[in-house]
C-alpha cells in the first residue's frame, strides 16, 4: 500500500492569519494520524509564512509516523534539518519567493552539490530524497547522487488529467518510475494529487512507496470533514489496482 503524508503548510497558513494558535498546528498532525494518515509533511520557507522554524521542533513531540521536511538545502534549512532529524528530508529547489514549487532538480547540473548536501543527511542517519520532473536523466541523476528516493513533481500530471487526457497525463510518470526502480531509487510523488486524480496515478505506478498531500486534502476537508477526507484518501490507495 502506497503510505499518504498529510502536509500541514496549510493549516499553518490559517494559523498565522490571525495570530494565536487557532487551529493548533500540533493537535492537528496528532489527529491526522489518529484518522490513518502514515506520515506528516512540514516545507518550512525562509519567510516562515506558514511552517515556523520553531514548529518543526514542536512537532517531534506529536509526529508518531513518518517525519519528512521538505525544503531547498540553504544553510539555515540544512541546519534545522541536522538539529530535528526527521525521518526523511526532501530536498526542493525552490525560490525564496515562489508561492509553491513549481519545478523538480536538474540533478545533471547540480549533481556536485546535491551529491554533497545528500552525504551530509546520510551521515546523519536521515533518508534523502529530490523532487524532480518525471525525466528519465534527472532520475538517473538522482542515483548518480547518493539519493535514496525521488519524489516525482506532479503538477504536469494533474493539469493533464483535469482536461481529461489520463494516458497522455500518465505516460512520463510510468517511464520515470520505471527509471526509479532500475536504479535503485524509492519513489514517492506529490503535488496537485486530489481525491479526484489520486487512484489513477496509484494505479499505473507500481512501485510508489509515498504520496505527499496538502493543498487540495485540506481544501477537501472543508467540505467533507478532516477525518472522513483521510479515509477517503486511504480507500484510494488501498484499493485492488484494477
Amino acid at each position: 500500500m502506497t503510505k499518504l503524508s498529510v502536509n500541514i503548510n496549510k493549516i499553518a497558513t490559517l494559523r498565522n492569519a490571525r495570530g494565536g494558535n487557532v487551529p493548533d498546528l500540533l493537535q492537528v498532525a496528532t489527529d491526522v494520524q489518529r484518522f490513518g494518515a502514515e506520515g506528516i509533511t512540514i516545507h518550512p520557507r525562509p519567510d516562515e509564512r506558514h511552517i515556523r522554524y520553531q514548529d518543526a521542533f514542536d512537532l517531534l513531540n506529536v509526529v508518531v509516523t513518518e517525519y519528512n521536511i521538505e525544503g531547498n538545502p540553504v544553510p539555515k534549512f540544512v541546519d534545522l534539518v541536522l538539529a530535528v532529524k526527521p525521518t526523511q528530508v526532501t530536498l526542493v529547489p525552490d525560490a525564496e519567493d515562489a508561492i509553491t514549487s513549481n519545478a523538480g532538480w536538474d540533478t545533471l547540473r547540480h549533481k556536485r552539490f546535491l551529491t554533497e548536501v545528500v552525504a551530509e543527511f546520510k551521515r546523519a542517519g536521515i533518508r534523502t530524497s529530490l523532487f524532480v520532473d518525471p525525466v528519465e536523466a534527472m532520475v538517473a541523476g538522482a542515483a548518480e547522487t547518493g539519493a535514496d528516493r525521488v519524489e516525482l513533481y506532479t503538477e504536469g500530471y494533474a493539469s493533464k488529467y483535469a482536461k481529461g487526457d489520463k494516458a497522455a497525463a500518465i505516460a512520463p510518470y510510468i517511464t520515470a518510475a520505471l527509471e526509479a526502480q532500475r536504479v535503485g531509487l524509492g519513489l514517492n510523488a506529490g503535488h496537485d494529487l486530489s481525491l479526484q486524480n489520486l487512484k489513477y496515478f496509484n494505479d499505473n505506478i507500481a512501485n510508489l512507496e509515498e504520496v505527499s498531500i496538502g493543498h487540495a486534502l485540506i481544501c477537501e476537508a472543508l467540505y467533507l470533514g478532516l477525518e472522513n477526507t483521510i479515509g477517503a484518501y486511504l480507500n484510494q490507495l488501498s484499493e485492488i489496482r484494477d
